[in-house]
């Protein structure tokens, strides 16, 4: 690992990346940078409102921890948003994008969806009926993840690539803002009003995205000609398909156009053996925090931890670690590069899972130990999110921004998310301490994955890739 964290640092003085302090501090006072930020909180907000917060609110009204660990299957909507996103990268909608473009409009439509959804769910209770929980937990992942396909996009094409670093940090550091509010905030409102005035005032903060994108630049459109592969690849199919009807014929090519045409441009790029190894290292990445995820407030909550002690240790005082974590992690992709990024994260991880493991052997709630090992997990997490972010949007090319950073984005949670689902039945059949030492032994395959790349993309280090 030493050896990738020296050869990454040379890469970067001769491609002459790091800049003067002054210039990247400046940077941040751009509009896009600061619509940025804002647009990170709206996209943050709704994640822990799917699984995290309502695990807590599902085991307090006594539901089942299997049921709870199933329903997070509903987050996959994250996972499998690379499903609809050509249709987002390509469609224009009816009126809205007249007046906003093609980004902003998309946008705008799923933050109304969020918005909705967190509303219907403030009017719900898991105790007499969880079909009506369960509704509103698909509407908000599923406006939540089509949020994130356009505004994914808009942040690729808003900046050129020498600002991705720092239109990332600015998303991290909106995105963590809002999981603090998302958990700690909605733990302390529930707790002093009930779970139904929670959620009722997360909805009232979905407006700040609404605003945000109504403010905002809908960036310049990108003219490219396409690969002569692709416009043969379309044409070919058109006339092998001449007999069918001429709808079907227009769909099919449609179809090659907008997934076929970029997944084939990602392996073309890049080659085989190192863009399977780049999309083996983003699936795995994070296997270890989905896999935990939603049995951590379940295991404060069975521990005899009070909501009051999980928002102010675990979600106020560690969440307020993880902007810390946002900084370190830009300041590391800005000086040597994503991979040591990468491999800090996978071993503060691992760190984290096993301070839990501890954690979960004391007889009884300590305050002390549960402040350490979120500090340590949120620092973790922050390094981990930042660095993914910063690789898989090097990663893609601007020919096909949407549709390609959602193949990604979708990959780096799919194994997790079905993993996460899994973790009810884990803790039930081997216990707290166990189950966190496995979840921290998730992270030894991305260790290795890393060093498997390095050794392939030597010249690809600094954000993942060349994007074309």
């Amino acid at each position: 690992m030493a050896r990738i964290m020296t050869s990454t640092a040379a890469q970067d003085r001769r491609t002459g990346a790091p800049r003067g302090w002054l210039q990247a501090v400046l940077v941040y006072r751009q509009p896009r940078m600061i619509a940025m930020l804002f647009l990170g909180f709206s996209s943050g907000l709704p994640l822990y409102l799917v699984f995290q917060t309502l695990s807590a609110w599902l085991r307090q009204s006594e539901i089942e921890r299997a049921t709870i660990g199933m329903l997070s299957w509903a987050s996959l909507f994250y996972t499998l948003q690379f499903v609809w996103a050509p249709v987002v990268d390509r469609v224009r909608l009816p009126i809205l994008a007249r007046a906003l473009g093609r980004r902003r409009s998309w946008m705008l439509l799923a933050q109304l969806g969020i918005v909705a959804a967190l509303f219907y769910q403030s009017l719900s209770n898991p105790a007499l009926d969880i079909l009506h929980v369960v509704i509103g937990t698909l509407v908000l992942a599923f406006s939540a993840a089509t949020q994130d396909i356009a505004m994914n996009a808009w942040r690729i094409e808003s900046a050129p690539e020498e600002l991705q670093g720092a239109m990332v940090a600015a998303y991290q550091l909106g995105y963590r803002s809002a999981l603090i509010l998302a958990s700690a905030g909605a733990l302390e409102i529930a707790q002093g009003y009930g779970w139904h005035v929670s959620y009722a005032v997360m909805a009232a903060c979905g407006g700040i995205g609404i605003v945000t994108t109504l403010l905002a630049r809908e960036p310049e459109p990108r003219v490219f000609r396409e690969p002569l592969e692709a416009e043969e690849r379309v044409e070919r199919w058109l006339e092998e398909k001449a007999h069918w009807p001429a709808a079907l014929r227009h769909l099919g090519a449609g179809f090659i156009d907008a997934v076929v045409c970029p997944f084939l441009d990602f392996f073309k790029r890049y080659g085989a053996g190192t863009a399977l190894i780049a999309l083996l290292l983003i699936g795995s990445y994070r296997l270890t925090e989905y896999a935990m995820g939603s049995m951590i407030n379940p295991f404060y909550i069975d521990h005899h931890y009070t909501l009051g002690d999980i928002a102010l240790v675990v979600k106020v005082i560690g969440l307020a670690f993880s902007l810390i974590g946002v900084v370190i992690a830009g300041v590391i992709v800005a000086r040597i590069g994503v991979v040591p990024a990468l491999v800090l994260g996978a071993l503060l991880i691992m760190s984290s899972n096993l301070a839990f493991a501890a954690l979960a052997r004391t007889h009884g709630p300590t305050l002390l130990g549960l402040g350490l090992a979120n500090v340590l997990d949120n620092l973790a997490q922050a390094m981990r999110g930042t660095a993914l972010v910063a690789f898989m949007s090097g990663l893609t090319s601007a020919r096909y921004t949407a549709t390609q950073y959602a193949l990604l984005s979708s990959l780096y949670a799919l194994p997790g998310k079905v993993l996460e689902g899994t973790s009810g039945f884990v803790v039930d059949a081997i216990g707290y301490p166990p189950f966190f030492t496995y979840t921290a032994s998730l992270a030894i395959l991305s260790l290795l994955l890393i060093y498997l790349y390095h050794r392939r993309a030597p010249a690809m280090l600094t954000m993942g890739g060349q994007r074309a």
